[in-house]
């Protein structure tokens, strides 16, 4: 159990530190053009919706049907766990307060908050389940599994760091403020990397439901902060580019390393 919640701890950590390597174009060239920024999120929105298609659910079914024989069982299952996956989102979001770039503050009254804070909040809820994923990935002895999700979450954390530091730019920080922050966000994906190893690890039954759980909370993030953060008016066809090239990416990264 130590060495698979260490791989899911290294996975999620190396995922994690690739929001540091996107946000350096934003410390060195400052803001890019807001067409490129949102085709970064659509991206990192469609790899993020294709692994929790191919590598969180799919295997999911596949680890609920050693533990139910009954293939509406195995689906019960996977539906179960999506939908709380994605209830856990909503409740978090809902007592936590946080602000979006786009539609502003939501959750608990911040008082007397920074706003900064707000938006590594927001974005510190976006990347725990990311983390998370990764974990259950590597936590159900599956290291081809593991190792897709990992490379699959690390590549679309490099667009969103960048978008992130970029967006901060657009908020007055500075260029090093922003690209720290944006560093800074990316350390909460190894806490979900072993808390998701370390669930699925203790036995055989939470396989599927780790798996299903992780899917459901990734899809949260994806329609409720990613997305309509790339509808902005005239770019939305940008973001909608970059959600089409991030699935067929991590699709075939799926394929080829999983």
């Amino acid at each position: 159990m130590t060495s698979v919640v260490m791989l899911g701890f290294v996975g999620s950590l190396l995922a994690g530190l690739c929001t540091s390597i996107g946000a350096i174009p934003a410390l060195v060239f400052g803001r890019p053009g807001e067409w490129t920024e949102t085709m970064m999120l659509g991206f990192a929105a469609g790899v993020m919706l294709a692994a929790s298609i191919f590598s969180l659910i799919l295997p999911g079914l596949d680890a609920a049907a050693v533990v139910f024989e009954s293939e509406n069982a195995q689906a019960g299952l996977a539906v179960c766990g999506i939908l709380l996956g994605g209830a856990a989102l909503w409740m978090i979001h809902q007592f936590a307060p946080h602000e979006h770039f786009i539609t502003g503050p939501e959750g608990a009254d911040p008082k007397d908050l920074a706003r900064i804070w707000l938006f590594v909040i927001a974005i510190t809820l976006h990347n725990f389940p990311e983390g998370m994923a990764v974990g259950v990935g590597f936590g159900g002895s599956d290291f081809d599994n593991g190792r897709a999700l990992a490379v699959g979450i690390g590549i679309q954390n490099i667009p969103e760091g960048l978008a992130v530091a970029a967006t901060l730019l657009t908020q007055g920080y500075s260029r090093l403020r922003a690209f720290l922050v944006a560093s800074l966000t990316g350390l909460v994906e190894p806490i979900g990397g072993v808390v998701g190893a370390s669930v699925v690890s203790f036995s055989e039954v939470m396989l599927p439901w780790g798996l299903t759980f992780a899917a459901g909370a990734m899809i949260w993030v994806i329609s409720d902060e990613i997305i309509p953060e790339t509808h902005r008016s005239k770019v939305a066809i940008y973001g909608t580019v970059g959600i089409m090239i991030g699935f067929v990416s991590m699709m075939f990264l799926d394929v080829t390393l999983g």
